[in-house]
């Protein structure tokens, strides 16, 4: 249970360090909580600024920046100058990295348009990392000092390790949204880097030869946060650890779970411009219409009285996609079923989802790519939402089912084991239900839980309950911010 406190007396100032932040540049679940903690902080009344790299799209969507600061470093090529402004939408100081020779390009933030990851990332981050420590010890001539310095994922982890040992610095919070991605880079990228020497050591930030961004935030920073409670278990176990298992058991006494929220703005059934027609718990009506909106939409059979499943993702092993894509096949022999699918991914996971479609014309609707409208509705419209990831160390997809009355059914997994309670007749009789869930990563397995889960919709019962649990529940930023307050001012 979390306990609400009043934070009116509290205040504090925070830097919040991100390499994305939705809306300005968004390649994944970082941006999102980068774009909706900050604001969430702000309202709890706490000074919270997000510092960015200056990527050439983030400063076009900033509006109106001012330069407040102009930072020498050696080794670097010109001056990096902060440029101010506030995050769109919202009241949130923002301060950008403009370093044009290192964050002026096309493509993404990490990669070129080729899809290689860019040769001197090792450079850019290390840049973004000092600018990061300037501000963290108010040497950038901007007379404020933050009290929390909250750094995520590894293009952040340096940050850290570069102000542990100042006797003045604030205090230091590393999350980690994803374990599988640690900034790695060879030995002669730590020389060309020219840090102090005593950094490279397995107990610091080498890591079986390589330079390990990621450990500068595991090893040094003073707390560690994962974005669910189960998956920071997870990682202190070798099958999720990546290798760093041994270090993050050893800070297990400094390392916590905060689940993520969600836009309950922009992800709410009841003022959805995208959806065909709107509806609340009070009145479900509109889910049917949306049900028809995206049948008509994915060339699937108009009638509301087929169950729809349905699934929004990235097509890679990580999501489970191919134990969804061989389920199916065995449900659609079985039962008069449908299935929606939006995503992108691996080919040749794409090109299995197509063929499904092709053999299951009108019971099987595919979009590769991504549509935001299409997202919404299949959230809105389907009947039950599969979410079977190998790993998911949050999940924002099963919290939008569940605002939208759609029961995921699940792995047992990271913030999936967090967010999903299983329906079996105990938690549907202490009111707790609210989709399914399944243990390991097997067709059988998740054929099984996807027939439970069929089985409910036919008992009006059963899928009344899971809908009001599940719509019922608060996912709110607000209540991860007030966490996160909490954990800060434990810190303090």
């Amino acid at each position: 249970m979390i306990q609400i406190k009043e934070y009116k007396n509290q205040f504090m100032n925070i830097l919040f360090a991100s390499s994305e932040a939705h809306p300005l540049i968004k390649t994944g679940g970082l941006a999102d909580v980068s774009g909706s903690l900050p604001p969430a902080l702000r309202q709890l009344r706490q000074d919270c600024r997000l510092i960015l790299p200056g990527y050439p799209v983030a400063i076009e969507k900033a509006g109106d920046l001012k330069v407040v600061a102009e930072l020498e470093f050696p080794g670097y090529s010109g001056p990096a100058r902060i440029l101010e402004g506030l995050l769109p939408g919202t009241r949130v100081p923002l301060y950008l990295v403009d370093a044009p020779l290192y964050f002026n390009r096309a493509g993404d933030p990490y990669r070129a348009s080729n899809g290689h990851d860019w040769q001197d990332n090792h450079q850019r981050f290390a840049l973004f990392s000092l600018a990061i420590a300037s501000l963290a010890m108010d040497q950038a001539g901007l007379d404020w000092k933050p009290d929390i310095l909250h750094c995520n994922d590894w293009q952040t982890g340096l940050a850290p390790a570069l102000i542990h040992d100042r006797h003045d610095r604030p205090v230091s919070i590393f999350t980690i949204h994803n374990l599988a991605y640690q900034g790695l880079f060879p030995l002669h990228a730590f020389h060309e880097l020219s840090l102090p020497q005593h950094l490279w050591a397995p107990h610091y930030m080498e890591f079986h030869g390589h330079f390990s961004f990621i450990k500068g935030g595991l090893v040094f920073a003073d707390h560690i946060t994962t974005v669910s409670k189960t998956y920071a278990e997870e990682i202190r176990s070798q099958e999720y650890g990546y290798g760093l298992e041994g270090l993050l058991e050893y800070r297990k006494d400094n390392l916590s779970g905060i689940l993520n929220g969600i836009d309950t703005r922009t992800w709410n059934p009841e003022k959805d411009k995208y959806l065909e027609a709107n509806y609340s718990l009070d009145d479900l009506g509109g889910k049917q219409q949306n049900k028809l909106a995206i049948q008509r939409a994915m060339g699937l059979q108009e009638n509301a009285d087929i169950p729809l499943v349905s699934h929004i993702g990235r097509m890679v092993e990580q999501k489970g996609v191919d134990l969804i894509l061989h389920a199916m096949r065995t449900l659609l022999e079985r039962r008069s079923i449908q299935l929606a699918m939006l995503g992108s991914g691996e080919k040749h996971f794409e090109q299995h989802a197509l063929q499904l479609q092709a053999d299951y014309p009108g019971s099987v609707g595919v979009h590769i790519g991504y549509s935001e409208q299409l997202a919404h509705l299949i959230e809105a419209g389907a009947d039950l939402f599969l979410m079977p990831s190998r790993f998911e160390p949050c999940g924002l997809n099963q919290m939008y089912s569940l605002r939208y009355g759609t029961p995921p059914v699940v792995r047992r997994t990271g913030g999936l084991a967090d967010t999903i309670v299983d329906t079996t007749p105990e938690t549907l009789a202490a009111g707790r239900a609210n989709g399914f869930s399944f243990d390991l990563p097997h067709v059988d397995e998740l054929i099984a839980c996807t027939e439970r889960a069929l089985d409910c919709l036919t008992d009006k019962n059963c899928h009344d309950s899971l809908i009001y649990n599940g719509m019922s529940q608060d996912f709110s930023w607000e209540r991860s911010a007030r966490e996160y307050l909490d954990l800060y001012r434990q810190l303090m």
